[in-house]
């Protein structure tokens, strides 16, 4: 009788599990959809793995007396919106013929070998034969952004960041809003002397928008090299800055082991994040931001960097907004980061452990609470970038960088590759669930 009502208890058991809905046991990695060895110029037509080719409706001109250099050819940035993939490749070398691209993922069904075209065409990326400033032009870009109202954001460096006196400034950094809907260019901001001197250390940016109106949006660009933060105002067309201790690296997590290759690197202010609300507010969104060399997350009201007054008066004004939140936890290092506004999970691109990472803004900020949701030492050697789309999927872009600056890729093993998984699959099943 008593083994009976067991089984009837354990029958009883499995149906309210069954009726309660299905839950995930651990986190949905990371789906692979591209991969490249190198690119791979028009004229290679080596093995269908590694052949991928540069194509542009608008014939034009590459860069003046460079022949294309595939090694040079690394894909830094990565951003979707409605079936395309923009793509950079910071010119860090010379050969490169468009630092900005896009893959129409509907005509690029294989995982190998994705066609990159330069966006919006390749007299857009080009450079002048005598490398002249032209504002019609861009040099150099890192990363981008896609907001709400289908337009691109992203900051030309205007540096050739090529190796030693080699390296230049070849116009003024800018600030570059392109409607997607058109194929137009809605802005160019060129960011004024006052606020930095070379594009440099500008890795990346972050838009921020109103929800009832396009017209009312500020640009995040954090800047490196010289540890400040840059807003810039739509809608004021201006931009001010923010100068914060917080912004520095920290100088206990500037050393990096990646893939067996240890370097120190002094990178300050890296990324930027808009979350959701500030505290109990329900106009103010909070802002997360952190350093590469740096295992700290810091908040702060989206109000306060969108107030140009405070900024111009200073940091001894506005320093008490700026909240440090503690630490992400050992090896936490991370390039982009990213907020999901359904499931409240900040995602993290970190680098020193080839993982993406995770935090549930709605629980307290410890080590404790930040989980893994993909990590692969084979296959996902330095992320590079962390986007999250408007229709919620979480893309990932790895590149293998520190190996290609202190060593040498290996040239037939895949070295570059793009990433997808809806941000809900992947936090689901771990502590960010």
């Amino acid at each position: 009788m008593t083994g009976r009502l067991l089984l009837l208890g354990l029958v009883v058991v499995a149906l309210g599990l069954f009726n309660a809905g299905p839950r995930p046991t651990s986190a949905d990695k990371l789906k692979l959809v591209y991969q490249w060895t190198l690119l791979r110029s028009p004229n290679n037509d080596s093995g269908s793995d590694s052949k991928v080719v540069f194509t542009a409706n608008n014939a034009a001109p590459i860069d003046a007396g460079d022949n294309f250099n595939a090694y040079g050819n690394l894909p830094m940035g990565v951003t979707h919106h409605k079936g395309f993939l923009y793509v950079t490749i910071p010119r860090r070398r010379t050969g490169i013929p468009a630092t900005l691209n896009v893959i129409d993922l509907a005509r690029n069904p294989s995982v190998n070998g994705p066609v990159l075209q330069p966006y919006p065409n390749l007299l857009f990326n080009s450079l002048r034969s005598d490398l002249s400033a032209d504002p019609k032009r861009i040099v150099s870009v890192y990363r981008t952004q896609v907001d709400r109202c289908s337009r691109l954001w992203f900051v030309d460096t205007g540096h050739l960041e090529y190796p030693g006196d080699a390296a230049r400034q070849v116009q003024r950094p800018a600030l570059w809003v392109i409607d997607l809907t058109t194929q137009r260019g809605e802005r160019r901001f060129e960011i004024p002397p006052e606020m930095v001197e070379f594009g440099y250390g500008i890795p990346n940016i972050e838009v921020d928008v109103d929800a009832n109106d396009c017209g009312r949006a500020y640009a995040y660009i954090p800047d490196y090299e010289w540890q400040r933060l840059y807003v810039y105002g739509l809608s004021e067309n201006r931009m001010w800055r923010f100068e914060h201790n917080y912004f520095s690296f920290e100088p206990r997590y500037g050393d990096f082991n990646v893939a067996g290759r240890r370097f120190v690197w002094r990178d300050g202010i890296f990324s930027v994040a808009v979350g959701g609300r500030w505290e109990q507010s329900a106009t103010e969104r909070t802002v997360y931001l952190h350093s590469m060399a740096s295992t700290s997350e810091i908040a702060v009201s989206n109000r306060v960097l969108q107030n140009e007054t405070l900024a111009r008066l200073g940091n001894g004004v506005y320093a008490s907004a700026f909240r440090h939140l503690g630490s992400r936890g050992p090896n936490t290092q991370s390039t982009s980061h990213a907020y999901d506004p359904v499931t409240g999970v900040l995602f993290f691109a970190e680098v020193n452990r080839n993982s993406i990472g995770c935090w549930n803004t709605n629980r307290s900020f410890s080590p404790d609470n930040h989980g893994i949701v993909h990590l692969d030492n084979e296959e996902m050697i330095y992320p590079a970038d962390l986007k999250i789309d408007t229709e919620g999927d979480l893309w990932v872009i790895s590149n293998r960088l520190p190996i290609w600056i202190y060593s040498r890729l290996n040239t037939t093993e895949v070295n570059y590759r793009i990433w997808r998984q809806s941000a809900f699959r992947a936090a689901a099943g771990t502590i960010c669930e």
